[in-house]
């Protein structure tokens, strides 16, 4: 199912939008303040994001620029504010789409469907992942480091996935499992740790001066910073 992350804090018009979304057979997640939305952006993975720009504690153009640097998430800016250059500013910021409130809400799902639409055709579009001197190859499930082709179990190649294509976000062990093992993380992490152990291992094999995985400690796992 479709995540959808609303960050909004009149709670009626998250509400309605959480409604409406809903009713379109989105999975929807509603956050009140700047700081609540960007710590869900950090813990979960969403496929688009709603976002006020006037919020408590954090604004959404701060929330827009940090998501920036390390997601291409479709982010649609819902906002009072219906000035050209305030448009113009958040979309060179990275922002997909603006909507104005008040706001129609067969408009805000029809744009939410284009802006879905247009990220999953991106998405389609883009074969090969790049990181260092590693290449995977989404097409051919395939990874290989300086041409030299890494052998992994089907769960190492989908945590490596992960972390490709989400590039600078860090994933939380529950993260992990639930994505990769579809099913509800209960606490016990030796199924995470040790698929992470053996990725590390295969890959330092090929490449032993490289570093690819790291340990973001008492949260996660992300790739190295280059």
């Amino acid at each position: 199912m479709t995540n959808i992350l609303i960050i909004e804090d009149h709670e009626d018009v998250n509400r309605v939008l959480a409604e409406a979304l809903t009713d379109a057979d989105y999975k929807v997640t509603s956050t009140f303040t700047g700081t609540d939305g960007m710590a869900e952006i950090k813990k979960n993975t969403y496929d688009l994001i709603l976002l006020d720009i006037m919020l408590p504690y954090k604004s959404g153009d701060e929330i827009l620029k940090e998501v920036r640097d390390f997601s291409d998430v479709p982010i649609i800016i819902i906002s009072a504010k219906d000035m050209i250059g305030t448009k113009i500013d958040l979309l060179k910021l990275g922002a997909d789409d603006y909507i104005t409130k008040p706001f129609d809400l067969g408009e805000v799902a029809a744009r939410v469907e284009s802006n879905l639409r247009r990220s999953q055709r991106q998405v389609q579009k883009k074969t090969l992942f790049q990181y260092k001197d590693l290449v995977l190859d989404d097409n051919g499930k395939r990874v290989t480091i300086n041409g030299m082709e890494v052998e992994l179990t089907a769960k190492e190649y989908m945590i490596l996935e992960l972390l490709l294509k989400h590039h600078g976000k860090v994933f939380t062990k529950a993260n992990l499992y639930e994505s990769i093992w579809k099913d509800e993380y209960l606490g016990d992490d030796n199924a995470v740790k040790t698929h992470i152990s053996n990725l590390r291992h295969k890959l330092k094999e090929i490449n032993p001066n490289e570093e690819y995985v790291e340990t973001v400690w008492g949260i996660g796992y992300r790739l190295c910073k280059e």
